[in-house]
Formats: structure tokens, C-alpha cells, sequence
């Protein structure tokens, strides 16, 4: 199970410091968690995550769900053995990838129809199904099956669907059957305020073992939505429980949503960029195909203690990505999940010492070249 211990308020924000207890150990907080999508961290070993320092990981019950299937993970022992990770594990309900796929008339109170994007079968996903699928995953932490409503929604449809999912919420929370497991609720609700405060407290009222803030990292939303989103909810949410923003992983995004009182964030931003042949720098983000960087003989970042910066060069790491090896997608990949989570450990430290309205004006200046 997951026990939540506040150790330290920041002086002048609402941050925090904090210990999550975990079947798999005590990890601090605020954190950010890499995402395993498929039971696997793209590119990445569970000793390479270790290495960079990763508490829990993500996994996705929808992708799951539908490849290999619960049962085999379930017959495996459980998604830790099944993907040899021995520490905690949180997946999601696959609300996100379901709603993307689902038209708005295919969602009923009973649940939602959709197309399987592997090939096309309607498939039918309840939140009793959502929470049974993650009881044979047996991960540390289970989420509520919610609807995740585009940004674009109006007021009139959010209502409905922030109603919605706390009459789903109860449902799953009613049929969780893993003694192991933490379920947490999920706050909806959009950039209104008032269906942020009713969703908060009436997903409270079902006292789950965490909180999560969800709809701000859907397409469309700005920034300031975003923050708005946050300080619409967190007032309202427990300060004994922890406090997760889901999808979220822009370096600037974590650090204002610490200063909000945001204790884990999750997102597939580190490898996907690293894909891509994108790294994180102290300095900003950087395009290591760039032909400036052909005879760069130095690190990704010179600040950085990853095995990518420790061992490897900007210029063969260009020639990796050019020459579409792998390798150099997994050296971006152990870069930019290092870079976010020792981001993370720089905040915690940061809060320790009340000075992180500071950390977050030196950080801005040097990533993104701004004054707060």
C-alpha cells in the first residue's frame, strides 16, 4: 500500500516536501516518473533506470489490456516479474488513450465503446473493468477510471463529465479487490473553477489513497490553463495524501507545478524527444542533429552525471542519430530521464532551503533565457 508523510512546507509557496511509503521501498518527493507505456521504459533496462535514480515507474492498462492481455501478466506473477522491475509500479486507468479513440456518442454511463487502434475491434471499457485489469497487473498504485474531456469542452458538457467521473470513481473504488494496491481519484474539470472545487471535494469525499490532478496536458490548453487548473484543485485535496499531475513533463511545467503544491509527475516527453535526436540541457533544449555539433567532442551537458554525458560525446551521439542506431536514442533516453529527475532532486533540495522561487528564476534565465 502507499503511505504519504509531509515532512517540510516551503516557506513561500505551497510546496512541499515528502516521503511516499511504498511495497518497494521510500522514495522522496516531489519526483518526476518515467513511463513505461508497454511495460518497458523505451530503450531503457530496469538497471538503467536504476542507475538514474528512478522511484516509480509508469505503466498503461489499455496498451496492456490489449497486449499480452492481464491474464498473462497475471500467470507471470504480476507486471514486476513480468518486466523484472523491483520497484513500484503505477498504471494508469487507460482513460486517456480510450477517450482518444472513442467518439463523444459512444460514451455512456455505463462506459465506453471504442475501436482497438491495433485492428479495429469495438472494444467496451467500464471503470470496473479498468480497476479488475489493474488488480492482475498488481501495481503499486492503480488509477480511476475517468473521462479526460478535450480542453475545448464547454462548460455544459465539463459539468456532465466531471459528474460522470466521480459517479465512475465510486464504482471502481467499490470493486477494488488488491490489498496490495493504492487506488487514487482523479480531479477534472477543465479551466473552471468551480467544477475543479466540486470535483476535488466529492472525489475527496470517496477518501482514495492519493490525488491526481487530470485534463492539463490534453491538446489545447495553454500554459496559464494549466497553473489555473492546478490552484483550482489543490486547495481542496488532502495535505496527508500524495499529489500527482498526470502527463506532465516540461522541464518549466514540473517546477511550476511544485511551487503548486504537485508532488509526482509522470510524462513521455524524456524519450520521445530522445527519438527524435532532442536532448535536455541546462541551457535549453538542443536538436543534436544539428551540424554544429558534428565535431562537438563534449557532453549533452556538462553538469550531468548520467552514463550518456559520463562516457559519450555530442558528435557521436549526432552520428548515432543521423545513422539511425539505436544505441543513440538509448544514450538521449538515459540523458533526458536523468536531466528530470535530478531536476526533481535540485527542487527537493531547493524547498529544503526555502529558496525555490529562486531555483525557478536561475532556471528560467539559463533553459529558456527568461526572467520570471
Amino acid at each position: 500500500m502507499i503511505k504519504y508523510d509531509l515532512i517540510k512546507k516551503e516557506a513561500k509557496t505551497s510546496a512541499r516536501l515528502g516521503k511516499i511509503h511504498t511495497n518497494y521501498g521510500t522514495y522522496d518527493t516531489p519526483m518526476f516518473m518515467p513511463v513505461g507505456t508497454q511495460a518497458s521504459v523505451k530503450t531503457l533496462s530496469p538497471e538503467e533506470l536504476k542507475d538514474i535514480h528512478s522511484g516509480i515507474i509508469l505503466s498503461n492498462t489499455y496498451h496492456l489490456w490489449l497486449r499480452p492481455g492481464e491474464d498473462v501478466i497475471d500467470h507471470a506473477g504480476g507486471l514486476h516479474k513480468f518486466m523484472n522491475w523491483d520497484g513500484p509500479i503505477l498504471t494508469d486507468s487507460g482513460g486517456f488513450q480510450v477517450f482518444s479513440l472513442a467518439n463523444p456518442k459512444d460514451i455512456i454511463e455505463e462506459g465506453v465503446y471504442f475501436k482497438s487502434h491495433l485492428n479495429g475491434d469495438r472494444l467496451f471499457l467500464t471503470p470496473e473493468k479498468s480497476i479488475a485489469i489493474q488488480n492482475k497487473l498488481d501495481s503499486d498504485i492503480a488509477m480511476s477510471f475517468d473521462e479526460c474531456p478535450p480542453a475545448s469542452a464547454d462548460y455544459d458538457y465539463m459539468k456532465k463529465s466531471v459528474e460522470r467521473t466521480v459517479r465512475w470513481a465510486k464504482r471502481g473504488k467499490e470493486v477494488h479487490d488488491n490489498p496490495r494496491q493504492a487506488l487514487f481519484g482523479i480531479v477534472q474539470g477543465g479551466v473552471y473553477q468551480d467544477l475543479r472545487e466540486y470535483s476535488a471535494k466529492e472525489t475527496v469525499k470517496l477518501d482514495f489513497d492519493g490525488y491526481s490532478i487530470g485534463g492539463v496536458a490534453n491538446d489545447g490548453e495553454s500554459k496559464e490553463d494549466m497553473y489555473k487548473a492546478i490552484e483550482y484543485s489543490v486547495p481542496f485535496l488532502p495535505e496527508d495524501k500524495p499529489r500527482y499531475l498526470m502527463g506532465v513533463g516540461e522541464p518549466r511545467d514540473i517546477i511550476e507545478g511544485v511551487i503548486r503544491g504537485i508532488d509526482m509527475f509522470d510524462c513521455v516527453l524524456p524519450t520521445r524527444l530522445a527519438r527524435h535526436g532532442h536532448a535536455f540541457t541546462q541551457h535549453g533544449k538542443i536538436n543534436i542533429k544539428n551540424a554544429k555539433y558534428k565535431e562537438d567532442f563534449t557532453p549533452i551537458d556538462e553538469e550531468c552525471d548520467c552514463y550518456a554525458c559520463k562516457h559519450y560525446t555530442k558528435a557521436y551521439i549526432k552520428h548515432l542519430i543521423n545513422a539511425k542506431e539505436t544505441f543513440g536514442a538509448r544514450l538521449l533516453s538515459i540523458h533526458n530521464s536523468r536531466f528530470l529527475i535530478k531536476m526533481t532532486e535540485d527542487l527537493r533540495q531547493a524547498i529544503a532551503e526555502d529558496r525555490l522561487l529562486e531555483y525557478r528564476d536561475n532556471f528560467m534565465e539559463k533553459y529558456y533565457g527568461e526572467n520570471k
